[in-house]
């Protein structure tokens, strides 16, 4: 089984201007994106831009840079985009790995890929943590899944699911694993209602009766970096030497 990753890459950002550049241990924050998933099993790591200040720091990481338009409305359009570019057949999986994650661990990119490829009924692959604090079970910033007996989503929401929390309650990790044919026909396809309702795009998935299987991941992932105070912990993570492996 092979697998490449692409990372969708824009300068732009509501909450936090130009946070791809922005140091991060002494180093921009993309670049360690771009370390990680270098270290995972993937062939190659594919940085999806239409930035070019975003391209030159992608080729200096060492990625595969392909400019794409600056109209994709989100990061799987920018991706499907690039694996078209790039001539990738529709059986090849690709792992979305957002620009935004300087700590996710390269075996939970090896995770979502092996697991689409061990389940060929799924569309889609992704992971999910279990929901240990009151707050992260009430936070629209956590998002929430439940799933059926065979660890595929029956659904995801910013709202606390289940209900009553008497469940073990999990929280979707933002990484997908995809097969290329897949994307082509997601890019096509409308936003569905429940999508625009939640402000989830995997929820387009559901609509269409795509099957999502989602595995409880076998390492911890910090979270990803959306505000100035995320930037902050990020560095305190660093300068403590922590690591994920």
């Amino acid at each position: 089984m092979t697998f490449s990753v692409i990372i969708p890459a824009r300068f732009a950002s509501s909450r936090l201007p130009g946070k791809l550049l922005l140091d991060l241990g002494g180093r921009p924050l993309l670049w360690h994106t771009i370390e990680r998933a270098r270290a995972s099993a993937a062939r190659q790591v594919i940085l999806a831009t239409d930035d070019p200040r975003i391209a030159d720091l992608g080729e200096a990481a060492g990625a595969v840079v392909v400019m794409t338009s600056p109209e994709h409305a989100t990061g799987t359009d920018r991706i499907q985009q690039a694996a078209a570019s790039l001539g990738l057949g529709g059986d090849e999986i690709v792992v979305n790995v957002q620009g935004d994650e300087p700590l996710i661990p390269a075996p939970a990119i090896n995770q979502a890929a092996v697991n689409l490829a061990r389940h060929a009924d799924a569309g889609v692959a992704t992971l999910c943590e279990e929901i240990t604090s009151a707050a992260d079970f009430s936070d629209p910033n956590a998002v929430k899944v439940v799933l059926d007996q065979h660890g595929f989503a029956l659904y995801f929401s910013r709202s606390p699911i289940p209900h009553d929390g008497a469940s073990r309650a999990l929280r979707h990790i933002g990484i997908y694993a995809y097969r290329v044919e897949l994307l082509d026909r997601f890019v096509k396809w409308p936003r569905s209602e429940l999508e625009v309702s939640e402000r989830l795009e995997q929820l387009r998935a559901l609509s269409h009766g795509v099957k999502v299987h989602v595995a409880i991941s076998d390492v911890r992932i910090p979270p990803g970096i959306d505000t100035a105070e995320d930037l902050r912990r990020a560095r305190e993570f660093l300068a403590a030497g922590d690591a994920c492996s």
